[in-house]
């Protein structure tokens, strides 16, 4: 092999290690670029999670403002209507030797929860309280609340049972679907308690 064609062959060599060393240089910048990308979104997403974090806190604390809002709202209907009813336990004419509030019974037979349960020796009032009642309500009364106190309390099964929902707000529906099934409407009228029991009936 001739000196010149040694140099060619040479020559080619060093071209190619310039044009590798190029490659391997842009290859370094964009994989340094990449890194930087990948740092940057990982701060965001740093960001983001403690941002997530600071959300949930919130909303947790709204979610217990609500429920403290919620239980002192329902704590205060209890609180007036029982007060109400407690000089002359009385429900559609029907008058009652004890009256009880928050009665929250536990027994082996499950445990219940009660507005509040007037009783006499042949019947028992149970009362709902709502700050602002609704049809859900009602119907809870009528098909949840009469069986669980029958199973916590089976001396009881053959009483009558009257239902009574009790709210410092009602809206037509929610009335006429009470008077259809027979459960009192106790509100708030001015000052006083006001009671319509024209159509109450026995469970």
């Amino acid at each position: 092999m001739t000196t010149s064609e040694l140099n060619t062959i040479f020559d080619k060599i060093a071209v190619t290690q310039a044009e590798n060393a190029a490659l391997q240089k842009r290859t370094d910048a964009q994989m340094a670029k990449t890194d930087e990308q990948f740092a940057r979104t990982e701060a965001q997403m740093a960001r983001t999670d403690a941002q997530m974090a600071k959300t949930d806190a919130s909303l947790e604390r709204i979610g217990i403002r609500l429920g403290n809002i919620s239980d002192n709202n329902r704590s205060n209907a209890e609180d007036y209507f029982y007060n109400s009813l407690l000089d002359k336990p009385e429900l559609g004419g029907i008058g009652y030797d004890t009256i009880v509030k928050n009665f929250t019974p536990k027994s082996k037979r499950g445990q219940g929860e009660f507005d509040i349960v007037m009783y006499n020796g042949e019947n028992i009032a149970l009362i709902e309280c709502k700050y602002k009642a609704h049809k859900s309500d009602v119907e809870k009364l009528i098909i949840k609340q009469v069986e669980s106190f029958k199973k916590l309390f089976p001396i009881y099964s053959n009483h009558k049972f009257y239902l009574g929902i009790a709210s410092f707000s009602f809206y037509n529906e929610l009335e006429e679907f009470a008077k259809e099934n027979g459960v009192a409407i106790l509100k708030q009228k001015g000052e006083v308690m006001e009671i319509e029991s024209d159509n109450l009936k026995a469970y």
